[in-house]
């Protein structure tokens, strides 16, 4: 416990997103008194911005493309439409019962919220700028810093929301774009591409290197690739767009080769910034690194007292790593945990694209256990010969494992295909948990099931 012996730990958190809003609820369960400061959305903005309606509008490119392709379930053609408006109702419906669902909870365990900006005035005064005008200093024993990060957008290009668009000017946009060029072919990229794809549009995807999702398996890269050249995506490969002129009727983008791509819209996918701006790090004397705040296993700052989660802390921005940070911090202040023993351990997070097919992944990336010379065993099973993907009339892609040859440890594996994100889970599970391959086999699945690939993959 941080605070006096004896005395309520008085916690401040600045960032309502999942790290935030984990960490007061765990906080205020085990007894602290917690006041919670977010200026923007509770549940996050990039959460609730960003990842959350983006996979909506993907659930419902994907229904629209399981009609398109009906016929091959037995049925007559059918022929969906976009309406962009009801698209709209969709995703703020979503956004609010998830907020409104993060606040109650919030609520109940006793969490003061406050609709504002937090600053630092020296390291255990925060500055709560209210969103109505009023001002207070709220004294803490500890601090935790989960105020997220926002689209970066780069100098030589100027968002105008409308012809040039950042991911949060495009959930939805006012028009689906007849031809969009997406800049950034990592995760954020490829999402975007298989979104408006399946919404009509013609798109063109500009690939700054050789392959698509740099850094991924070229395998698993290449069976996207495949998908979106079959479904007209035009990729730009090596090219590096420098600059992106609006036009009368559409956008010119150009590219340091020399290339030129004309499109109706332009989409910046190239990643994001932390919000570390504003916060009056300096004043509590907090060490950052391009602006994320530098933590040690425990998420603690260069302050002892002060701590930093989610994607302002710069490990890996994915929502169940700032939900596990939050969960971690608040067992650490309050005693539940000792130095170092509760670290969240970053290699073993399973992470999942959500293009068609999906695509996910935990553990040891092949890639990189034959670059450290390590021995590893790699076996893999396609979908084709799975009855339930047969059922479900897509067969594409697969499940791969990767253990250890000697003991059978799960190291890690990725999988391509229909509900990969969801499948990956049982991987994860055996990744964390130390199991082997020998354990998977011998679990007795559901029939027919695409898990149950699982346990062939791991035969």
């Amino acid at each position: 416990m941080t605070g006096t012996l004896g005395a309520v730990t008085k916690i401040v958190i600045i960032g309502g997103g999942p790290a935030g809003t984990t960490c007061a609820t765990y906080a205020a369960r085990f007894g602290a008194e917690v006041v919670l400061i977010e200026d923007q959305i509770i549940g996050g903005a990039a959460h609730l911005l960003d990842c959350v309606p983006s996979k909506a509008m993907i659930a419902t490119g994907g229904a629209m493309a399981f009609l398109q392709r009906s016929e091959g379930m037995g049925l007559e053609d059918v022929d969906p439409r976009i309406d962009p408006a009801a698209l709209g109702l969709r995703l703020s419906g979503i956004r609010n019962r998830l907020s409104g669902s993060s606040s109650s909870l919030l609520e109940s365990q006793g969490v003061r919220i406050i609709d504002g900006r937090g600053s630092f005035i020296d390291p255990h005064t925060v500055l709560a700028n209210h969103n109505d005008g009023t001002v207070e200093e709220i004294q803490a024993d500890v601090v935790v810093l989960s105020t997220g990060s926002r689209p970066r957008i780069p100098d030589w290009c100027e968002v105008d929301a409308n012809r040039i668009l950042t991911t949060r000017d495009a959930y939805p946009p006012d028009e689906i774009p007849e031809h969009l060029v997406v800049v950034g072919s990592g995760v954020t990229g490829v999402e975007f591409v298989h979104m408006f794809t399946s919404f009509g549009s013609k798109v063109t995807l500009i690939v700054s290197r050789q392959q698509v999702l740099p850094g991924k398996d070229p395998e698993v890269a290449a069976v996207l690739e495949a998908d979106f050249l079959n479904r007209g995506v035009n990729l730009l490969k090596g090219a590096r767009a420098t600059t992106i002129e609006v036009e009368d009727d559409g956008v010119l983008v150009l590219c340091d080769d020399g290339r030129k791509v004309q499109g109706s819209h332009a989409l910046l996918a190239i990643g994001s910034v932390p919000n570390s701006d504003g916060l009056g790090l300096d004043k509590a004397g907090i060490e950052t690194e391009w602006g994320y705040v530098t933590i040690d296993d425990d998420c603690r700052s260069s302050v002892a007292h002060i701590y930093a989660a989610g994607d302002l802390s710069g490990k890996l921005p994915l929502s169940s790593v700032a939900s596990m940070q939050g969960r971690k911090i608040a067992e650490t202040i309050m005693g539940r945990a000792t130095h170092g023993a509760n670290r969240v351990d970053y290699d073993k997070a399973a992470s999942a694209i959500f293009t068609e097919p999906e695509i996910a992944d935990v553990g040891l990336a092949e890639a990189d256990a034959f670059a450290e010379g390590r021995k590893i065993r790699v076996t893999k099973v396609p979908f084709a010969t799975s009855a339930k993907a047969l059922i479900n009339d897509d067969s594409r892609g697969f499940i791969k494992i990767l253990s250890d040859p000697a003991t059978g440890e799960v190291l890690g594996g990725s999988i391509v295909g229909r509900h990969a994100a969801e499948l990956i889970s049982v991987i994860a599970l055996a990744v964390t948990a130390s199991l082997t391959v020998r354990d998977i086999y011998d679990s007795l699945l559901v029939h027919p099931t695409l898990a149950e690939l699982i346990t062939d993959a791991a035969e």
